[in-house]
């Protein structure tokens, strides 16, 4: 393969690769435990947890491959285990099954993990000029910071 020459340092693409592995990972953990939470939810809000957390794993799933691919884009190679994801990840894994509104309170923090990766990532982004990264990051921030809103309300 021919070497690399997307107008970024090496040193750049490295560190913006680094700072996408912890966003996939903490992507990754989220979308595994709002899927969890999707299959063992109970309780009055039921249905309409059920079919939210469905919307937010399906969406989840898109952007791990959004996110590993720009990893790739970058020349690194994406993580893709639990253990890796595990060392990566901000977020904890849950034990148990969490009463609906705990799943609610801790798929928001969850949300907000993600926004401050993504501001993190950011930050990697804008000092290499990295255009590309810094569009994925900042569309990933808007719709966390949007999703862990409405899951705040639900819980008002």
């Amino acid at each position: 393969m021919t070497k690399i020459d997307i107008g970024i340092k090496e040193t750049d693409r490295t560190n913006i690769a680094e700072g996408l592995k912890h966003l996939l990972a903490d992507s990754y953990t989220l979308y595994l435990q709002t899927h969890n939470f999707h299959w063992n939810v109970t309780g009055p809000q039921f249905r309409e947890l059920h079919l939210m957390f469905e919307e937010h794993y399906t969406e989840l799933a898109l952007a791990v491959d959004e996110i590993a691919e720009r990893i790739r884009t970058l020349d690194v190679a994406a993580p893709g285990t639990y253990k890796e994801f595990a060392k990566l990840s901000s977020i904890k894994e849950v034990d148990g099954v969490p009463a609906g509104s705990e799943m609610v309170d801790l798929l928001t923090k969850g949300h907000e993990q993600v926004v401050k990766t993504c501001r993190d990532v950011l930050k990697l982004a804008q000092d290499a000029e990295d255009e590309s990264t810094a569009a994925l990051v900042s569309d990933r921030m808007r719709l966390h910071e949007k999703t862990a809103w409405m899951l705040r309300a639900l819980n008002k």
